[in-house]
């Protein structure tokens, strides 16, 4: 992955030149004052662990899998949100591991946690680096790894009859859906992160992916983990569900490395479906859109992807670089449906939902929106790093709530960023679209641009922190799909309340007395901390 921004740097492409200029008479948007530094000019302190400590860590990996080279903690510092690369882009590094440690299996996952409990050295698993809410940025450490999980990359079984699978952390999603489908299977979980993401990852963040309305968020399909903490071994999940108390699993589904390490994940597959269609819906406005999403979520047939971006992202066609602002002021609000399955069951059902869109005011566009949406799915970072780079600022945030909270949501927040923002001077453009429903309610996740500013990060952070303010006034949850990381760890806590905190400090004493897993994510500190 690029060191200074997102995925494959051969995808990247500049603006074109209308774009820019849109941009610079929109919103003000003018060239950053210094380029981004080079990998060869960045500057990093040394390691802060001792010699002995690194040797210690080596005869457990292996010499070649402890890097305390600069490249490689460069590389594992921070995560990528848009604070995070602007603060690598300027050569800030204060936030990096001082050694990344490459184990090879859980019994070595296992050592190396019970040899920096001892040494009280804090470890941060790392997947895909895909965090986008401070996840991999510990708090108040001496000294930190990243515990990188890349070697543990195995498809170790597939259970045919059950129709289960066995992967361990470190396997790419690519990957893993390379290896299921030799055995006619897939996760059908494809989140915007999906290129790089990890398997382990998708569990400690409860990932949901584009396609959840058909297969379910990522803590849907985990029926089994096994995690590694340094008191030892939980093995969890020997049927699909169970009355044998509380379930364990959902106790280390989101909880972002501050528990355990997830060495292996058991997970529900289904085959590969025979047929696919994706295709567009136009509605007159967001309300009228949304309402028609609800019928469907509440009384079928329900698709296997369903979106709805709202008047402003469909105007922009945030998606499609090239189509910046060539949209019309009345375009209305765009859906994307999307079937897959067998191709007689994906016909019927798209003819039942076709019944229900038309009777709720929606307007067929045909398979070409739908089909744009599929092709591009997953370049909206190689965007913002373009975007990064003529000098706008574009950054993302999501929540979700019951039905009946959307209109007042999706007002809030917006109210809240573009206020902010155009207090500071840089007016914003915000955009939202629905992105994963439900029987009772449904996510949105805004997309704000605006000009970088004197000062972006700070700018950014009173925005962020209105928005998260205004979605806890307006009754959504802090997070639907990106985490808490440190960036939300404050709202989570008003949000499960102080007794709600107090157990998960109680989990993290037993399972992590010496606090060295991930300090200070997703755990809120007791008062006085």
């Amino acid at each position: 992955m690029l060191w200074s921004g997102w995925g494959d740097p051969a995808k990247a492409a500049p603006l074109p030149e209308p774009t820019v200029g849109l941009l610079r008479d929109l919103l003000g948007v003018r060239p950053a004052a210094a380029p981004p530094v080079a990998l060869a000019e960045i500057e990093i302190a040394a390691p802060r662990l001792p010699g002995a400590d690194l040797n210690a860590l080596a005869g457990i990996v292996g010499d070649a899998n402890v890097r305390a080279d600069t490249e490689s903690r460069v590389r594992h510092t921070r995560g990528k949100s848009t604070p995070d690369l602007l603060r690598i882009r300027a050569g800030e590094t204060s936030d990096a591991p001082d050694a990344v440690v490459l184990p090879g299996g859980h019994d070595e996952v296992l050592a190396v946690l019970r040899l920096c409990a001892r040494k009280r050295i804090a470890v941060v698993p790392f997947g895909g680096g895909t965090s986008v809410v401070g996840g991999l940025a510990p708090r108040g450490v001496a000294a930190f790894i990243a515990l990188d999980l890349r070697r543990m990359d195995a498809l170790v079984s597939v259970d045919e009859v059950s129709r289960t699978a066995v992967l361990q952390p470190g396997l790419r999603a690519p990957a893993a859906e390379a290896l299921l489908a030799e055995h006619g299977f897939t996760l059908g979980h494809f989140p915007q992160s999906f290129e790089w993401a990890s398997i382990g990852g998708f569990a400690a963040a409860r990932s949901s992916g584009q396609a959840s309305a058909g297969y379910g968020r990522f803590d849907d399909m985990v029926v089994g983990l096994t995690v590694a903490t340094p008191e030892g071994t939980l093995d969890l999940g020997r049927a699909p569900r169970s009355a044998a108390g509380p379930d364990l699993r959902q106790l280390v589904l989101g909880s972002e490395g501050a528990f355990g390490v997830i060495t292996s994940v058991r997970v529900r597959v289904r085959p590969v479906p025979q047929a696919r269609r994706y295709e567009g819906w136009r509605f007159a406005s967001f309300g009228q859109g949304a309402a028609a999403l609800r019928r469907l979520a509440q009384d079928g047939p329900l698709p296997t992807v369903l979106r709805l971006s709202d008047e402003t992202e469909t105007m922009v066609g945030l998606a499609d670089p090239a189509a910046i602002g060539g949209g019309s002021p009345s375009a209305g609000c765009l859906a994307v449906v999307g079937f897959e399955g067998v191709p007689e069951r994906v016909a019927e059902r798209r003819a039942r939902a076709a019944d229900v869109l038309r009777d709720a005011g929606g307007e067929p566009l045909g398979t070409g929106p739908g089909d744009k949406w599929e092709h591009g799915r997953f370049n909206a970072p190689y965007l913002r790093d373009s975007l990064l780079d003529v000098g706008a600022f574009v950054e993302t945030l999501e929540t979700a709530a019951f039905w009946s909270d959307i209109p007042g949501l999706y007002e809030a927040v917006r109210s809240a960023l573009t206020g902010t923002l155009s207090s500071t001077g840089t007016p914003p453009l915000v955009m939202c679209h629905i992105s994963h429903v439900y029987a009772s309610g449904a996510s949105l996740y805004f997309t704000v641009v605006s000009a970088q500013g004197e000062d972006p990060i700070a700018h950014w952070d009173r925005a962020k922190h209105a928005a998260n303010d205004a979605i806890a006034g307006a009754g959504g949850t802090i997070s639907h799909h990106h985490g808490v990381g440190t960036d939300h760890r404050d709202w989570y806590a008003r949000e499960i309340g102080p007794l709600g905190a107090a157990v998960l400090r109680a989990v993290k004493e037993r399972v992590d007395p010496a606090g060295i897993l991930n300090p200070g994510v997703l755990v809120p500190p007791a008062a006085g901390e």
